[in-house]
């Protein structure tokens, strides 16, 4: 695993074989599964993440039909429920592609539950053509992987972090996700270490 600044060499985790299962929720572009594995793979090098074939169906009552968006924490739930019943998964992270939105909250781009199994990021705000610019499949896989490795991160008991360039950072916008890196910080290391070796 590598951490900043990225010029140092990687560092890999002691613990092997942490088991992340990615899980689609609805529907979502193939293509984008193939590059989030290979990027955590990057950022975790003794992971080994499995795309799941069956997606999981977004529950009905998580529309709000007043706001037009998704409750992500219902969407969590789910994810919750099926990263218990598979139990050969450490993680479980669930990708969507609807508008998500939690309590107080305008949108996110991903939940998860802290020291958890499962987290959740959502694809919609993370696209180019979101915000009006140039399709770009390579801005679409490198912000999927930075909210990916953050939601991993707060499974793993990581809180965000005042760090503008760690990526625990908290992203308020689509600006502050393309401002950090896809990396943690030398902190948020260490913690995210303990946390894998504790793992098994």
């Amino acid at each position: 695993m590598q951490w900043r600044p990225e010029r140092e060499k990687p560092i890999k985790f002691r613990l092997k074989n942490m088991k992340v299962g990615i899980l689609p929720v609805g529907q979502v572009a193939s293509d984008v599964f193939m590059e989030l594995e290979q990027g955590l793979v990057k950022i975790f090098p003794d992971t080994v993440c499995q795309i799941l074939k069956e997606a999981l169906p977004i529950p009905q009552q998580a529309f709000d039909k007043k706001r037009k968006q998704y409750n992500s924490s219902l969407i969590l739930n789910e994810i919750c429920g099926f990263a218990t019943k598979n139990g050969h998964f450490h993680r479980v992270l669930g990708v969507v592609d609807v508008d998500v939105f939690a309590s107080g909250l305008n949108y996110v781009f991903g939940e998860a539950y802290v020291s958890g199994k499962a987290g959740l990021i959502s694809l919609w705000r993370l696209k180019p053509d979101f915000y009006g610019e140039n399709s770009s499949s390579q801005s679409l896989f490198l912000r999927t992987i930075k909210e990916a490795v953050h939601e991993l991160g707060h499974t793993l008991g990581l809180q965000h972090c005042h760090r503008s360039l760690c990526v625990m950072h908290f992203s308020n916008s689509i600006f502050d996700t393309d401002e950090k890196q896809s990396l943690f910080c030398g902190q948020c290391y260490l913690q995210a270490a303990l946390a894998i070796n504790r793992l098994g």
